[in-house]
């Protein structure tokens, strides 16, 4: 019955034995389930793993079981924080799935693979967008993960935007957090806004996307360098993944008049956390600034802070602290 919350029917038939004969030791439980003392004894492990079991108070060298409202919750929770986990793993393997795209495009530039066009240098990638937002019916789903935006960048995506929202084309875009520090680049996503786009903002995003109608998606060949190149995905089986990683992302991310200074239960920011996950995967300063959108030096502090938080002195200590403190969640 409570197998889908981790436990083997052992544990389960000797947790339900303590609730119902609390004083029971190993002998009494042996009576009330017709388990063998070795089943027992596994099964009281397994309880005590997963904290079902705990030393009584009263009764110095007895344990006792919690009770059912408060074990179903630890149950639960522990549940819950390997679902978040896996898909933490899974949208990191999106990500990756999707920047090794890129790079075999980038080492492969003059070879045709089905589903693959190579765009090389800035002009060629601004033309080749406003082909295909030309022929746009349904939706655009964008990331845009370069912190504080240029002027020039703005300009030119200004009247791919307004066409492609004068003719009712749903338009989401996540930025990153750290554009709310931005004036110029929250005065366009609120244009945005005004014509009926929707955007939302998350701590790290994984490269710069484009997604038209689900059918057609432009990434960069190197995320260090946008204008250099990009590709042209439409293999189907890409594109239900880039997808899927938008989804995830937008689900997550939060609309650009929320506030993005409410801290989890471990009392950290959403930018904290998404520092502390890239801290703990070894990324340099230079790197984590990027995916936040912040500089070198906002990066260098932040790391320090929450190193300093966590008592560890290097990074793969800080990694390991966060996991026992619950900052991250522990590798299945």
């Amino acid at each position: 019955m409570l197998k889908a919350l981790g436990l083997d029917s052992a544990a389960e038939s000797v947790y339900r034995a303590m609730l119902i004969h609390p004083q029971s030791g190993v002998a009494g439980l042996v009576d009330a389930t017709k388990l063998s003392e070795q089943d027992i004894r596994r099964a009281l492990d397994v309880l005590s793993e997963l904290a079902l079991v705990r030393p009584s108070s009263e009764n110095t060298g007895r344990i006792r079981a919690v009770s059912p409202d408060i074990g179903m919750e630890i149950l639960m929770a522990r549940q819950q924080a390997e679902l978040a986990a896996q898909q933490q793993r899974l949208e990191a393997s999106r990500a990756a799935a999707a920047q090794l795209i890129s790079e075999y495009a980038e080492l492969q530039p003059t070879t045709a693979h089905p589903g693959v066009e190579h765009l090389l240098g800035l002009d060629r990638i601004r033309d080749r967008l406003a082909s295909l937002t030309r022929e746009v019916t349904g939706e655009v789903l964008s990331f845009a993960p370069d912190g504080a935006h240029t002027a020039e960048a703005m300009a030119a995506a200004r009247p791919l935007n307004e066409g492609l929202l004068a003719r009712r084309v749903r338009m989401r875009t996540i930025y990153l957090d750290s554009v709310r520090n931005n004036k110029p680049t929250i005065d366009h996503a609120g244009w945005l806004l005004k014509l009926g786009g929707q955007v939302r903002t998350v701590p790290a995003l994984p490269t710069r996307m484009i997604i038209m109608d689900r059918s057609t998606a432009v990434i960069p060949v190197n995320s260090d360098d946008t204008a250099a190149g990009a590709v042209v995905l439409t293999g189907q089986g890409t594109l239900t993944a880039l997808c899927a990683l938008f989804e995830s992302t937008w689900t997550a991310a939060r609309p650009l008049g929320d506030a993005v200074t409410v801290r989890g239960p471990d009392g950290l920011t959403g930018q904290q956390s998404a520092a502390i996950r890239l801290l703990a995967e070894g990324h340099t300063d230079e790197t984590i600034a990027k995916r936040l959108g912040v500089s070198t030096r906002t990066a260098r502090r932040m790391a320090t802070e929450l190193m300093e938080r966590l008592g560890a002195r290097s990074r793969f200590e800080a990694g390991v602290r966060a996991v026992q403190q619950g900052w991250l969640p522990a590798r299945l």
